[in-house]
């Protein structure tokens, strides 16, 4: 069996990212950058009041004495003339400095009186002005090519003042649950020893969370040539297929064999990981294809481990990036672990980690309280509270 780091470094090597496209800014958030962007102007292009007040000449001014307001300056609508000492221009937070002003007093200091000002002693030391270029200079470099376009990122990327970015094409993803077994949710209690399908719903939400885009989910009977039709329309419309279940030894296991007539090539083909051992990872018609059990929880935490950094790889966000690992404290003590490497399902609170008390590989309902993966190394001895591991956000 392929070891965990080893399977995460064959991900690194040999996925490669998918090509780019031109996108409105409006339709580019969650992707990722392609090509550096760089601003066209500079921010702010003048320089711009940072409060209300009024806009002045430093030299020479004196508390007390009166000036003459000639004008106001909004953003959007600056005052078009220049201001002399003994002058001031009415103006509001990121409006254009005047011609000639250098400063502006706060309009608490402020007395108005008809086309007079008085400012009060104390204004002082702030001038309150932003300067131009003082957030970025044209030309410089706001995002750099990788970067994903988060909320904060698209906040810059608009400052570039460019409509449209270079993106990587977000992965196409098609998901075939394999089971005799299973039955669509609402139908199940309709049919004898049907369970409702769940596993495509969790992987499906994950894919997108990731910035996939889920264009099939689909079902199959355990007969081989019905899944190896689901194979043919999947590889036709996906960059990734994923296949839940059927990945044991099995005679009604043919998760791999569904796309033998497809050129399946394993880029591995199991992993001594606990839970989810069976996973496997290759490529048919040029299509990458995962592997995960069918038990819930292995498919998740699979799905976790290696459907991430997989899309991550095709976005060129990179497998680092999708597996940060944190050192946490235990709030609970967590069991020995056997010969393969385990990741137990935790809740985290202030407290710590604290490992669930079903870490069965069919459990459903704790996988809607487990946020965090423990890596445990293998025959790793019973932790007490406060130990530090290895957590992973789940």
């Amino acid at each position: 069996m392929t070891g965990f780091d080893d399977a995460v470094a064959r991900i690194a090597r040999e996925v490669r990212p998918l090509a780019a496209e031109r996108v409105d800014l409006a339709e580019a958030a969650g992707r990722t950058l392609a090509k550096p962007l760089h601003a066209r102007a500079a921010a702010p292009r003048r320089a711009v009041a940072a409060m209300d007040g009024y806009a002045i000449v430093d030299a020479g001014m004196q508390p007390g004495a009166p000036l003459r307001v000639i004008g106001e300056s909004r953003a959007g609508a600056g005052f078009a003339g220049r201001v002399a000492p003994g002058e001031a221009v009415r103006i509001f937070t990121g409006a254009p400095m005047p011609d000639g002003a250098d400063r502006c007093i706060m309009q608490e200091y402020a007395g108005r009186e008809g086309d007079s000002v008085i400012f009060a002693e104390g204004y002082g030391p702030g001038w309150h002005v932003r300067a131009a270029g003082s957030d970025f200079a044209a030309g410089v470099l706001l995002l750099d090519a990788g970067t994903e376009l988060t909320p904060r990122a698209m906040i810059a990327a608009a400052a570039a003042d460019t409509a449209q970015v270079a993106v990587i094409r977000q992965p196409r993803v098609a998901i075939v649950g394999t089971g005799d077994e299973l039955a669509p949710p609402g139908s199940a209690l309709e049919r004898e020893d049907a369970i409702p399908e769940s596993v495509t719903f969790g992987v499906m939400a994950m894919a997108q969370a990731q910035g996939a885009l889920v264009v099939s989910r689909a079902t199959g009977v355990d007969d081989l040539p019905t899944l190896e039709a689901l194979a043919d329309r999947a590889l036709d419309q996906a960059d990734v297929v994923i296949v839940t279940g059927g990945a044991s030894v099995g005679e009604r296991d043919f998760a791999k064999p569904m796309f033998a007539p497809h050129g399946l090539d394993l880029l591995f083909a199991k992993v001594a990981i606990k839970p989810g051992k069976p996973v496997w990872l290759g490529r048919a018609r040029g299509r990458w294809v995962l592997g995960l059990p069918g038990n819930p929880t292995s498919a998740m935490v699979t799905a976790r481990l290696f459907l991430v950094p997989l899309l991550a790889q095709l976005q060129a966000r990179g497998v680092e990036r999708a597996l940060r690992w944190r050192t946490l404290p235990l709030a609970a003590p967590l069991p020995a672990t056997g010969s393969r490497e385990t990741f137990a399902r935790a809740r985290w609170d202030e407290a710590g980690l604290t490992p669930l008390g079903n870490q069965d590989s069919g459990a459903q309902a704790a996988l809607a309280v487990a946020d965090c993966l423990i890596r445990c190394p293998p025959d790793q001895a019973a932790l007490e509270p406060g130990a530090p591991v290895s957590a992973l956000a789940f």
